[in-house]
């Protein structure tokens, strides 16, 4: 049986992203692979660990991050900045 979580690699570790769910921005401290009972069959779901400015850290789903600087320059020519 596979570990209960487990830690992967990611390109945007250390970096400044976006959480598109909520919008807040923070740094991707990690990536955790984590087993969810889903209607008494498990799945894998890939979970990323982000800190914000004021150092709380929260997850969301891997899929839904971004970097922060892509959407830095999709506002700045969207006029918003």
């Amino acid at each position: 049986m596979a570990e209960p979580y487990a830690g992967t690699q990611h390109r945007l570790l250390g970096q400044r992203v976006r959480d598109i769910a909520s919008g807040v921005e923070g740094e991707l401290m990690g990536v955790v692979e984590e087993d969810v009972p889903d209607g008494g069959v498990g799945r894998r779901v890939r979970l990323a660990r982000l800190r914000d400015t004021s150092g709380l850290e929260f997850t969301t789903a891997l899929g839904n991050i971004v970097p922060a600087a892509y959407i830095d320059a999709l506002e700045s020519r969207a006029g918003y900045r």
